[in-house]
């Protein structure tokens, strides 16, 4: 893995903790020589991802869309930032750089992100392994709608296990770095 695209919020949340597993999760990336790809800001959980894997010497591209560079402050020593005109140029700009994607705490943009790879890896427009770090529970409720999609047959349970889960940022990249490819073609 040379590259992983990072979902998460531009907000640093209330617990300590989402930001110290951002931390964590910029620390491991840049110890084992994976460049971060992410939405290019300097807030929040982004920026502290995006600092952590500069600060140790790593890469890091942020892709934004043209619209959103007067709204967003953009990380002011990215090694690349891309300018794109979309939101959706954004997203598949992001998955075409990453070899694999994880979401940490973050908003309505963060599930979008998540959700819409998860979306094409489940279509066959992908193989690359998405994961989720499950920082403070923060995801358990989302885990239970996942859950309960299988239970009430709106999600296929091979599908359901295309978003690989933890807790531990090391062992998350570890199983993202064992896995070629997360699912078949549906």
């Amino acid at each position: 893995m040379r590259r992983l695209a990072v979902y998460c919020g531009s907000r640093r949340g209330h617990d300590p903790a989402f930001a110290k597993a951002a931390a964590a999760l910029g620390e491991t990336m840049a110890l084992r020589g994976i460049g971060l790809v992410y939405g290019a800001a300097q807030t929040g959980l982004m920026g502290v991802v995006a600092d952590t894997v500069l600060e140790l010497g790593g890469e890091v591209i942020g892709v934004i869309p043209e619209a959103l560079m007067a709204n967003e402050i953009v990380h002011p020593r990215l090694t690349k930032l891309e300018v794109v005109d979309s939101m959706h140029q954004r997203k598949a700009r992001m998955l075409e750089l990453a070899d694999a994607m994880v979401a940490l705490p973050g908003g309505f943009g963060t599930l979008e992100e998540l959700f819409e790879v998860l979306a094409w890896l489940q279509l066959g427009l992908h193989q690359k392994p998405c994961g989720l770090l499950n920082v403070a529970g923060f995801f358990d409720p989302l885990l239970r709608y996942l859950d309960a999609s299988v239970e009430q047959g709106f999600l296929n349970p091979h599908h359901r296990q295309l978003l690989r889960l933890h807790t531990d940022d090391d062992l998350l990249l570890q199983n993202l770095q064992e896995h070629d490819r997360c699912s078949e073609p549906s």
